[in-house]
Order: C-alpha cells, then sequence, then structure tokens
C-alpha cells in the first residue's frame, strides 16, 4: 500500500527523475519473431567483449547500460534463433536509445531487422496483453481493461456488467474495432449489462493491441471516436491454456504443422472456446429473482503459407448470449437524510432474451520476401451475421413509501406513509436479423529508401483500400408498457382505458456502401537531429440509401529528437471524421427509420507528447503520455442512454463540441511488474437546433437560458489504475489492483429531456477490485528450485483470489421511472453489483 501511495505521489508530481552515471547511457528495446512478429523471452542481450549483460523478459523487453561516447556492437542470440548483431554508435552520457529488433528463426533463412525508431505508427499506443490475462475483471472481456490502459477512456453507465467503454465523448457506437483486419460488429438490442455476452476479442489468442482515442489515421474505417485494433498469434509451437472461475472458464490450442517437401511451408492455428455466466454477480443486484444467464463462444483463426510470398487464413466466430430471468422482487432505497424513500416491488412473469452472432472472414495475403520496393497485397472477404431476439412479459406491482430515517426512534427503518401504489407491465416481443457482406482489397509498398549522406534517410510507404459492403437488414419491433398508478391507468382517460406506450413496426433494409483511403507516411531520419513521420491520406464513402458521397481528410505529424540526452516524441494530428449511420441511428424512438439521415461528422485536433525516463533508486524505465484534444462535432444524431441501451432521435438535430486533456503513466514501479495510471478530464456539450435550453439553479424561481448544456457522455473527471504489485521475497504472490474513479453522467427526465436537458447527474462512480494471485508454478523461476512439483508438466500455474467492488459502493446504473395519476415523476436509481469474492485458477502448457 505504501508503494501505491508513493505511485500517486510521483505521478501527480511527475515524479523525481534521477541521473545516471556520467560515462553510462542506456538502452532499451523489444525483441520479436521475424515471423510470428510475437515477443521473444530469455534472449540474452549484451555489449560484445564486454560483462555488460541483460536477458528479455516475458514481455520481450530488454533495459541494458552501456559505454557513453563510444561505438560498441550489441549481440542479441537466443536458442533456436540467428545470433545477430548491430553497431551502436557513440551515445552521450546520460542519454538513452531504443533499439527494437526482430530475430530469425535458425530455420528461415531470413534476416535480422532492427528498428531504432521510438515513434510510434499513427500516434498508436500498442501495448502486449500477457499481463491483462490476471488482471480482475467480472466481464472476461478485453474491452473491460481498456480503461485502465487507453487515453480518455471509460465504463459506460453498465459499469462492472457491461464490456462497453467511451472515448472522449463519444458513446458506444463510435467506436471501431478490428481483428487481424476484419471489421467487428456487436449486437444492437441489448438493453442492460446483464444481457451483455461475450466480445469477439478473445485474449488468449491476441498477440497484441493498438489503441488510438482520437486523429487516428486513414486507413481506419469512418467512427467519430477510437479505433481498436488487435493482432491475433501465428504460433510455431505446441501450447494450450485452462483457466475457470466462478464466473466461467476459458481454454486455448495453438500451434503449427510443417508441410512441403522444404520443410518450410506451415499450418497455424489457433482455436479458443470461452463460457461465462454471472448468476453470481447478478444475485447482489436490487431485485431478487432466478438469474440464468449462460454465454459462450468458439473461434478460431488458421493460416496456411502457400508459398514463402503467399498466405491465405480464416477467421471464425460463433457467439451465443442466452439470458433468461425470473423476478419475485426488489427494493431500493434513495432520497435524504430526512426524507428516506423506499421502492418495493412484487413480480410475476419472466424474460427471455437470445442473441446468435457469427463471423466468417478469409483473406489471402501476398508478401514477397526478396523485393527492391517492400509491397504487400491482400484481398479479404467476410459475412456477419446476426440473430437477436428479446421476448419478456414482465408485471410489477409496487409501493413507493417514506421510511422512517431517525436512528433514534423505535420506528427506524418502517414505513411512515405509503405516497403511492401502482403496476407496471412491460410486454416485448423483438426479431431483428443483420447480414452483412464485406469485400475488401487492402495495399501497400515502401519506395526505395534514400539516403542522403551517411547521416541522413528518407522513404515513403503508400498504403490503399477499398471495401464493398452490403447489409441486409430485418428488424419487427412488438412492444407495450402499461402504467397503473392508484388504480388508474396512464395516460387516464375516464371513456377508455389507454397504454402508457405502444410501438408496433417492421422494417427491411437492403443497401449498399463503398469505401476506401489512399495514405502516403513519409519518414525523414537525421541521426544528428531527429527524426519525422508524416502521414497525410483521404478516406472516401458512399452510401446508396442515403446516396452521400462522403470525403475526409487526415494527417499525423510525429517527430522525436535524436540529439540531447532526452527520450522525447511530439505529435500532433488533424482530420475530419465521419460516421455514416448504420440502422440503430435511423430507428426514432416511434419506430420509424430515416433513410435520409446523414453521417455525423466531427473536425478533431489532436496534440500531445511522450517522454521515457527512469526513474528511483534502481532506474526503472517509466513512459508518461498526455494529449490535449478539441472535437468540433456536427449534423449530430440526438440520443438518451438508459442502462447500455442508446434510443437515438433518429434526426440530424444537434450540434456540439468536446474538449479535454488525457494523461498516462506506466511503467514498473516494483522490478518486473508494471502498472498503469490515466487521469482525464473533458467538456462534452451539445446543443439541440432550434430548441433553446433552460436551467434552473437550486433555491431559483425562474430559468435561465443556457448556449448548451451536457451530452449524455459528459464525465468531466475520470481516474484510473492498475497496479501490481509482490511480496519483496516472494515474486510468485502477487498483488493485482484495478482502480476507477470518476464523475456522474448527466441525465433527464423521462419523456421530457429537450428544454430542459440532461439537468441531473448520477453519483460519482467509483470502485476497486482486487486480486491476490498465487504462482502455483513457474517454469523459468521454479525449474531447479522445485523439481517434483505437481505443475512440472506446465509452463506455468496459478490460482487467485479476487474480490469485486471491495469497498462496496453502491454505483449507480440508470433509473427506473414511477409516474403518479398526479403527473409527479419520481427517478428510482437502480444500482449494480455489490461486493463479491472470485475464485480463480489458470494453468499455460
Amino acid at each position: 500500500m505504501n508503494k501505491f501511495l508513493l505511485a500517486c505521489l510521483l505521478f501527480i508530481a511527475f515524479g523525481q527523475i534521477h541521473a545516471q552515471d556520467a560515462n553510462t547511457a542506456r538502452i532499451t528495446g523489444t525483441v520479436r519473431d521475424v515471423l510470428t512478429d510475437s515477443l521473444v523471452e530469455l534472449v540474452d542481450v549484451f555489449v560484445e567483449g564486454t560483462k555488460l549483460a541483460t536477458a528479455t523478459a516475458a514481455n520481450g523487453r530488454y533495459s541494458l547500460v552501456v559505454p557513453a561516447n563510444k561505438s560498441f556492437e550489441l549481440v542479441f542470440a537466443r536458442v533456436a534463433y540467428q545470433r545477430s548483431s548491430v553497431t551502436v554508435r557513440p551515445m552521450p552520457a546520460g542519454s538513452s536509445k531504443q533499439v527494437d529488433v526482430k530475430l530469425a528463426p535458425a530455420e528461415s533463412g531470413l534476416e535480422f531487422v532492427v528498428k531504432e525508431s521510438r515513434i510510434e505508427s499513427g500516434g498508436m499506443i500498442r501495448e502486449g496483453v500477457e499481463a491483462f490475462k490476471i488482471l480482475p475483471s467480472t466481464t472476461g472481456n478485453l474491452e473491460s481493461i481498456l480503461p485502465s490502459i487507453a487515453l480518455g477512456t471509460t465504463s459506460g453507465t453498465g459499469g462492472e456488467l457491461s464490456s462497453q467503454y467511451n472515448v472522449r465523448g463519444g458513446n458506444y457506437d463510435e467506436n471501431l474495432v478490428y481483428v487481424n483486419d476484419f471489421e467487428i460488429y456487436r449486437p444492437q438490442l441489448v438493453r442492460a449489462g446483464q444481457q451483455e455476452g461475450l466480445s469477439f476479442p478473445n485474449i488468449d489468442l491476441m498477440r497484441d493491441l493498438s489503441f488510438s482515442s482520437g486523429g487516428f489515421e486513414s486507413r481506419f474505417g469512418d467512427r467519430l471516436s477510437s479505433v481498436l485494433d488487435i493482432k491475433y498469434k501465428r504460433p510455431d509451437t505446441l501450447k494450450t491454456s485452462l483457466s475457470a472461475s466462478l464466473l466461467g472458464g476459458t481454454t486455448h490450442l495453438e500451434g503449427s504443422f510443417k508441410t512441403g517437401k522444404d520443410n518450410f511451408r506451415k499450418l497455424r492455428y489457433l482455436i479458443g472456446a470461452r463460457y461465462k455466466t454471472n448468476s453470481y454477480l447478478l444475485s447482489s443486484l436490487d431485485v431478487k429473482g432466478e438469474y440464468l444467464p449462460n454465454f459462450a463462444d468458439v473461434q478460431t483463426y488458421i493460416t496456411y503459407d502457400i508459398t514463402r510470398d503467399l498466405q491465405v487464413g480464416f477467421l471464425g466466430n460463433y457467439n451465443l448470449a442466452d439470458y433468461r430471468f425470473v423476478p419475485e422482487s426488489g427494493s431500493s432505497g434513495f432520497g435524504l437524510i430526512n426524507f428516506a424513500l423506499q421502492l418495493f416491488t412484487e413480480f410475476e412473469g419472466q424474460e427471455k432474451d437470445r442473441f446468435i452472432t457469427s463471423m466468417g472472414g478469409v483473406s489471402l495475403t501476398y508478401l514477397p520476401e526478396k523485393k527492391r520496393n517492400p509491397l504487400f497485397l491482400k484481398l479479404m472477404a467476410s459475412r456477419f451475421r446476426s440473430d437477436e431476439n428479446e421476448t419478456f412479459d414482465i408485471i410489477g406491482d409496487y409501493s413507493l413509501r417514506q421510511i422512517e430515517s431517525d436512528v433514534g426512534s423505535g420506528e427506524f427503518g418502517k414505513p411512515l406513509a405509503e405516497l403511492g401504489t401502482g403496476t407496471q407491465h412491460q410486454y416485448v416481443r423483438n426479431f431483428l436479423n443483420i447480414n452483412l457482406l464485406n469485400l475488401e482489397h487492402r495495399g501497400g509498398i515502401e519506395l526505395q529508401k534514400t539516403y542522403l549522406g551517411e547521416e541522413k534517410s528518407s522513404s515513403h510507404f503508400l498504403t490503399w483500400q477499398i471495401k464493398y459492403q452490403r447489409e441486409d437488414i430485418f428488424d419487427r419491433i412488438n412492444e407495450w408498457e402499461r402504467l397503473d398508478s392508484a388504480g388508474y391507468s396512464l395516460p387516464y382517460d375516464p371513456a377508455q382505458i389507454l397504454l402508457f406506450s405502444v410501438l408496433k413496426t417492421q422494417n427491411t433494409l437492403v443497401s449498399n456502401r463503398v469505401n476506401g483511403f489512399f495514405q502516403d507516411t513519409y519518414t525523414f531520419r537525421n541521426n544528428n537531429k531527429g527524426e519525422w513521420r508524416i502521414s497525410a491520406g483521404v478516406r472516401a464513402t458512399y452510401w446508396d440509401l442515403n446516396q452521400e458521397l462522403l470525403i475526409s481528410p487526415r494527417a499525423q505529424i510525429l517527430y522525436k529528437p535524436l540529439a540531447g540526452n532526452t527520450d522525447i516524441s511530439y505529435r500532433l494530428a488533424v482530420g475530419l471524421y465521419v460516421q455514416p449511420p448504420f440502422y440503430r441511428e435511423m430507428r426514432a424512438p416511434d419506430g420509424k427509420v430515416n433513410t435520409d439521415l446523414k453521417a455525423q461528422k466531427s473536425l478533431h485536433l489532436v496534440g500531445g507528447l511522450t517522454y521515457d525516463f527512469y526513474m528511483g533508486r534502481n532506474p526503472k524505465k517509466f513512459k508518461f503520455i498526455t494529449e490535449a484534444y478539441y472535437k468540433s462535432l456536427w449534423d449530430l444524431v440526438s440520443y438518451e442512454i438508459e442502462n447500455v441501451r442508446i434510443r437515438y432521435s433518429g434526426q440530424n438535430d444537434s450540434e456540439g463540441y468536446v474538449t479535454g486533456i488525457d494523461m498516462r503513466i506506466n511503467g514498473e514501479f516494483v522490478p518486473g511488474a508494471e502498472s498503469w495510471i490515466n487521469l482525464s478530464f473533458l467538456r462534452a456539450r451539445e446543443r439541440l437546433l432550434g430548441v433553446q435550453h433552460l436551467t434552473r439553479e437550486i433555491g431559483a424561481t425562474e430559468a435561465t437560458e443556457v448556449r448548451d448544456v451536457p451530452r449524455p457522455t459528459d464525465r468531466f473527471f475520470n481516474m484510473s489504475m492498475f497496479f501490481q504489485d509482490y511480496l519483496p521475497r516472494n515474486e510468485n504472490f502477487r498483488m493485482h489492483l484495478n482502480f476507477t474513479v470518476g464523475t456522474g453522467l448527466p441525465f433527464g427526465l423521462r419523456g421530457n429531456n429537450v428544454v430542459y436537458r440532461n439537468t441531473y447527474r448520477f453519483n460519482p462512480y467509483n470502485r476497486v477490485d482486487i486480486g491476490f494471485s498465487l504462482a502455483l508454478w513457474d517454469r523459468n523461476t521454479m525449474k531447479y528450485k522445485k523439481p517434483d512439483n505437481f505443475f512440472k508438466f506446465t509452463r506455468n500455474a496459478w490460482v487467485s483470489l479476487e474480490v469485486f467492488n471491495l469497498l462496496d459502493v453502491q454505483n449507480q446504473a440508470g433509473n427506473n421511472w414511477i409516474k403518479t395519476v398526479f403527473q409527479q415523476q419520481y427517478a428510482i436509481p437502480t444500482y449494480l453489483t455489490s461486493r463479491r469474492l472470485n475464485l480463480r485458477f489458470r494453468v499455460d502448457i
């Protein structure tokens, strides 16, 4: 805990940087396999002819103190790989340099690759995933950890039950997700976090991820907020894993086969299966009953090297989310210390939901080994299908009571008065079927590198894409709601009984989209001054349904000084980002579909820097990243959020802006255990066109006019942290802490959230999840210490105890609205899960 507090103080003060020895410098970097691009551990890294040496860690990283002011040979050696070296020019005392290398397997005949650039491609943050496999998570989904590592990323109102995330004032639908260049889609009808199943990315199959919170390159598609780019592994050796917990289990298998006379062609395969049930978590919700959630998926990624230059790949997924719920009763309290209220409800009926999604994609990649100008060409075809069913028929008889809140009273906690009784009856039979067909070509070529003297070089890398998408959507909605207050149906009519809301529609849409981009990335390097990387490109998209043609130019500039002792890089991005509507944006609350809806548009301006430094008694490397941004928004489709369900207006009826600043620091506060701390501030505002917004301050008798109002995702402050530690004399016993705190999200009155829009806020969100893991076996560290260990047949095995919501905080997920016959509305808070324990076991073989 002392180390944890120290880390926070260091983060706020930006740390005290210790000077290095005047006669030394430092080299850091990563070592990867040139064929699979996977990180390689246990690689010996040393300075030729000296005793200066180290080895790469499990994440492929190394750090080595080297002589200053003189040239030397840096050698990389490992069994089964070619021994390789690179000449390092004289480095100033106290300076640092990044040297990333790719080793070639001994049998491949390929060459060693060295990269001394520290500039990240397109400003993307790239991370390995090994550390995240043991992070306490209630969803089991990769997206739930993004707030801990990605800039400007926060969890939505679904909290720990949902894997949806907001990025810099955007909503869930504004985020792009790619897996091996295939765009990933998700179900549309999910309305609550407890209905969510498993998201597409499987962390057991992943090699690494890259994430951009805005200002991303033209090569990524048309969304307003962010892009998550995931790459799956291309394994060479046979490995498998198995994990189990009170919330489900996972397993995966990976490996390869050598085929052909030349013993080079390889069939590589990844197979993963997951199962999740969160009934244990849901039992802590305010509404009691029988929760029967079952979520499962099977996924595979297979590649085959037809020749040394040609590869075919297949990515497939089948995902089932089956949610059943039979509510019995519910009780929730709210109000003030001198005016406490309680809503008690008895239910009858049940809910049955089923979401089935499947995806299959085939790719053909041409990547010639020996070519003067490196080239790649890729053809892709994929199909996505989603069958979604919502069926529930639930009656709730409720009683709203005032509760005695005087602790000294003998009636403390008992009802004082009954403020209202009534019935809420919800009936839903909704069905949605989505079929998407994609055909795509991607390509790239690096023009010949030009050497402008011994210290200077430049190159151009051209990339392009053309994509066709056909959409076939069928939607049938049949839902109604009946409200009764004190025996009177609402809305009240003495001549007839009326339902509170009725929605019955049926829509069929068939349409075609075409989009593409062209981008040039120019790199200029002067070893004595610095490196520039300028990416400029343009995207174009056309949709035949609304007949809208969109052109969106984007540009990024990255600069890294190479002179001096400071390891820092700067970036600036500007561009036009558009989001053509998908089906959900087009469907208005009354069920009508607006086929003339135009794309939402945003102008991004992002500036930031990355600073690498060393800190501590035994200097460890840390990375500080910060970005400031401004996004101008127009042609927006306004919306409201209920739990995780987004209700769009179906009209381009809003404009606004988002501005803010994000900061992140990560590094090894304790050796061998990397931690991340994120801090974000933002302001997200909007204005409904043709509406004069008003607000009324507490105690004021008259309303005042305001120019704009908060967007539903306006969270001014958010801080998230993933911190790791271990016992000083026993690194096998570790602690993993996931901490999040943020200001509350805004909301407005149900059915009247226009003029006085989003004038209320949820309570601040704060949550602490902690895990304690014990390594039962680690082949790298226990092989000689415990030769008779029961788990010695595995690579590693560990068991962990996780405590979710350690502080048992009641975080709000939304509101249940109660309306009386006198037109009074009460917002009854609905809360997320309380404290729960989880036991998890995992082995890697």
